[in-house]
């Protein structure tokens, strides 16, 4: 299969996989993430399918394992909730220096994106802007601006994983 092929095959299965996300986690940001990584896996399985392999099913079913490795991965790095923890009375020294460690270390994970990856991602992110008005922004297409970002917010989750873990 060329990449032409791949292409226009992406361009017509995108809106199933979003909703499959939608569905699985009712939210447009993780969605077009679930989107994103089952196409990254389809394309990765192109080159040995044959001609006979039905890819919407294939690529259904892969979006559904995609939601579940993403819902796992963070659980797995959720810390589990106190009991009796107050969000809003949690004022104590100690939660205002682990709030600007975090801070630290998520400003650290963003510095390592592109300047156009972090600029999509402040825009989605913290100004909390949908794709088509970073589109008419940026001059960027909303599909590009969707992609760019949902790899720009899986670098900074995994540059995240590997600064926690040092």
């Amino acid at each position: 299969m060329t990449q032409q092929e791949f292409e226009h095959i992406a361009y017509t299965l995108r809106p199933m996989l979003t909703g499959i996300g939608r569905a699985y986690f009712g939210s447009a940001d993780e969605a077009e993430d679930v989107a994103q990584e089952a196409l990254l896996r389809l394309w990765r399985y192109a080159e040995s399918m044959d001609g006979g392999c039905d890819l919407s099913r294939l690529a259904a079913r892969i979006a559904k394992w995609c939601c579940v490795d993403i819902d796992r991965k963070r659980r797995a790095f959720a810390p589990p909730p106190l009991p009796g923890w107050d969000a809003e009375a949690a004022h104590s020294p100690h939660d205002e220096l682990v709030g600007k460690e975090t801070q630290q270390l998520l400003d650290k994970a963003i510095s390592q994106l592109s300047p156009r990856e972090r600029e999509l991602f402040e825009m989605q992110q913290l100004e909390g802007l949908p794709a088509d008005e970073i589109a008419l922004r940026t001059g960027v297409s909303k599909t590009s601006v969707q992609s760019m970002a949902s790899r720009a917010r899986k670098k900074v989750f995994d540059e995240l994983n590997k600064l926690m873990k040092q």
